[in-house]
């Protein structure tokens, strides 16, 4: 669950600085945005049945059923100006859709670079893809003339004492998160967004993950195990329940937030690496004590049931779940400390150390309506607790996930747009004021 640092400079210079050549991607993208002469567009897609509905208040890919798959992908914004910021949201509304819909890609002249990757074949068919998209608190700086109407509580993702935060993964402009049932499909998703954005944005850090998939074939899969053996999301709020989402994951217009915001959801993004030597020599009870679960069944120390009620008030010292197991600090269960987010996690391998050992662990997720009462109070309480141990956090953000697109016409960003158009034009000169850690 962890974050770093916003580096623009480096992430600009990769940019095309040629007029011509930004021109001739800008054309290149056109082609793959469809927008050329008629008989090359896109093919509607054929029965697209694993399709996820991109039109909605908010947007898919948070309360939407978890895939297999994950990807998310910071990027800077190469934008110059309010309007062209405005055009790549337009870009990147029409890219989602279509990617989520599915459909072909239209066939250009060979001697030109193909529409498509190709990756999935000459026909998209989407499999459960989502693409959400979220900015972050540099996009509210001084280049666009939007820091009025930054939500309130959008600031760079402090450290926690137990981080390592690596400035080359942290922060950025965008967040865009891509799930889908394989590996191919988020990989091509984002390759199709890339292409898509040559002068607009640049690629900052990625990070793929997987979600756990054993027994899918000989059972019900229950409840992802992360990469420790445990379970990890047992207490995850009901995301069926409309009344839970709307007070822990959706802003409501009552919320004090900017009224562009409403329907929108802070996200959490964290790198989390996971010591697995060290955890794997660890004793079992030990093990167990830490998360304050068994491994096994995932019960409650002392229950029998993953879905037991931990009973903390008859445990007041903690004699069955520890008082600084992982479970009850991140989820105590009184009025005054409830865990209200939910949880989105995937785990992630990332080949071997310099050092010579496995680095893997955890890609984190969360979405809540206030940050605050969410991932911050969640993480406060978590400080120093056994299980740093075995973990160490190493990048990750803040970020704000823009409300959905309600019908075909619309596109993401344009209330924000909308009420954008009453604030003064940024000067040419402003400099760049990134939104500080204390808002």
């Amino acid at each position: 669950m962890k974050d770093r640092h916003h580096n623009s400079a480096g992430s600009r210079s990769d940019a095309p600085s040629s007029p011509q050549r930004r021109g001739l991607l800008v054309g290149l993208a056109a082609g793959s945005l469809g927008l050329l002469p008629s008989g090359t567009q896109a093919a509607p897609a054929a029965a697209p049945s694993l399709a996820i509905p991109f039109y909605g208040p908010h947007q898919a890919g948070i309360t939407t059923p978890q895939p297999y798959a994950g990807l998310v992908a910071a990027f800077d914004v190469l934008a110059e100006n309010r309007e062209e910021l405005r055009q790549l949201f337009i870009t990147l509304t029409a890219r989602a859709e279509f990617l989520m819909h599915g459909g072909t890609p239209p066939q250009l002249d060979a001697a030109l670079p193909p529409a498509d990757s190709g990756v999935l074949g000459p026909i998209i068919k989407p499999e459960h893809l989502t693409v959400t998209v979220a900015v972050g608190a540099s996009l509210f700086d001084g280049r666009f003339g939007l820091a009025a109407l930054r939500p309130n509580q959008l600031v760079e993702m402090e450290d926690f004492p137990n981080d390592a935060l690596n400035a080359d993964l942290c922060h950025g402009d965008l967040m865009i998160q891509f799930c889908a049932e394989t590996p191919e499909e988020v990989i091509h998703a984002l390759r199709d967004v890339v292409k898509a954005t040559p002068d607009l944005l640049a690629i900052k850090w990625k990070q793929e993950g997987f979600a756990a998939t054993h027994g899918a074939r000989s059972g019900p899969i229950g409840t992802g195990r992360n990469l420790l053996g445990f379970k990890d999301g047992t207490a995850n709020a009901d995301v069926r329940d409309d009344k839970l989402m709307n007070a822990y994951v959706w802003v409501q217009p009552d919320a004090g937030e900017p009224a562009w915001s409403v329907g929108g959801s802070y996200q959490v993004v964290r790198l989390v690496r996971n010591f697995v030597e060290r955890w794997d020599r660890t004793p079992l009870s030990e093990q167990e004590a830490i998360f304050g679960r068994a491994r096994n069944s995932g019960a409650p120390l002392g229950k029998a049931d993953e879905f037991d009620d931990p009973g903390y008030p008859a445990d007041p010292k903690g004699e069955k779940v520890p008082l600084d197991s992982h479970i009850r600090l991140a989820n105590p269960r009184t009025p005054e400390a409830t865990a209200r987010l939910i949880r989105r996690g995937f785990n992630y391998s990332n080949g071997v150390s310099k050092s010579g050992q496995l680095d893997m662990g955890l890609l984190f997720v969360a979405f809540q309506s206030d940050l605050a009462l969410g991932f911050i109070g969640t993480q406060n309480r978590l400080n120093g607790e056994p299980l740093e141990e075995y973990i160490k956090p190493f990048g990750g953000g803040y970020y704000f996930v823009l409300p959905g697109v309600a019908a075909p016409g619309g596109h993401l960003g344009q209330r924000l747009f909308a009420d954008a158009a009453s604030l003064p034009a940024p000067s040419p000169r402003a400099p760049a004021q990134a939104a500080s850690k204390k808002g």
